[in-house]
């Protein structure tokens, strides 16, 4: 599905690069035409690029992990705030300090150290008890680290990503990335090297009305990421909750074994009493039929003869 406007990106001037004379060769797959020396940006492949990098953001917001947007030039830091700020994402709109992310251990024990200060000036006993002069340096280094640190304090990991406004300027915020191997999406115009971003988004990234329009779209993907993956934790929470449900019906529904016993056994009993009778029925029967064949054919049976012989016998006997 299409996320961007063609006639949105014309209007905002997204396709307007820089002069000729300081474009960047790598970018030229990305240059439609040059007019009055400028060079106009391709905006169909714009569009296109745009649509790939959203749907990458989205996918990686849905699987909970965060993104860092970098953007400290003038026209852009105020909008990439602003935004960040409503889908709590963690942004640098000041001076990126070196080793951001190569020495990210060092950036954490920063921000704790600002969590420390923030409790104590919480504290009124403790912060009664500290000079004036104290409490003017601990209010002015809390200050410094808000500045510097304070919109990446919830960033507790490596980003899973990097959004950059503008390539050459946060370049050393690009080759951190790169070294740690963190994916880098960015705008880049006529004059900068697309080279070490993974997801090239060509535009004007010097017109507020263009980063704030790109911008709106990726924040819109990443949110669309958020919802499904809050969808999907209340189903799974839902589903947990019937399981316990469901095995409870389970128990109530089947017949202990216990109870099975005895009915199987009394079972037996009554079939095997049952069929005992008609068996001696039938062995009391067998003499009187054989009498009977007796007489109709007139000859022995061989049951006959030895109940004769052994009465003779018993005769003898006597």
């Amino acid at each position: 599905m299409a996320r961007t406007n063609f006639d949105e990106l014309l209007e905002a001037g997204v396709h307007f690069g820089h002069l000729k004379r300081k474009w960047n060769p790598a970018m030229a797959p990305y240059i439609f035409m040059e007019r009055n020396g400028i060079h106009i940006i391709d905006l169909h492949k714009t569009a296109a690029k745009i649509d790939e990098a959203a749907e990458a953001l989205k996918q990686i917001a849905k699987s909970g992990r965060k993104i860092l947007f970098v953007a400290t030039k003038k026209q852009a830091k105020e909008i990439i705030a602003e935004k960040m700020k409503a889908i709590n994402m963690p942004y640098v709109s000041e001076r990126w300090a070196g080793g951001m992310l190569t020495n990210f251990p060092t950036i954490r024990k920063a921000v704790k150290k600002m969590t420390t200060i923030d409790k104590m000036m919480a504290d009124p006993s403790a912060w009664k008890n500290l000079s004036k002069r104290e409490r003017l340096q601990i209010t002015r280094q809390r200050a410094k680290l808000e500045k510097t640190l304070g919109s990446i304090s919830d960033l507790t990991r490596l980003p899973a990503a990097m959004f950059v406004i503008d390539v050459m300027k946060e370049n050393i915020a690009v080759r951190e990335a790169n070294k740690l191997n963190i994916p880098v999406f960015g705008m880049v115009d006529t004059n900068s090297n697309p080279i070490g971003l993974d997801f090239v988004i060509p535009a004007n990234d010097d017109a507020s009305k263009s980063i704030e329009l790109i911008t709106d779209i990726m924040v819109k993907a990443i949110e669309e990421g958020l919802n499904e993956r809050k969808v999907e934790r209340e189903y799974e929470a839902a589903a947990k909750k019937d399981k316990p449900a469901k095995k409870e019906t389970a128990k109530k529904t089947r017949i202990p074994a216990k109870d099975k016993a005895p009915k199987e056994d009394a079972a037996e009993a009554k079939a095997t009493d049952e069929k005992a009778p008609k068996v001696e029925a039938k062995d009391e029967k067998a003499p009187e039929a054989e009498l009977k064949k007796e007489k109709a054919t007139g000859e022995t049976t061989p049951e006959v003869k030895a109940t004769e012989a052994s009465s003779k016998e018993d005769e003898k006997t006597e």
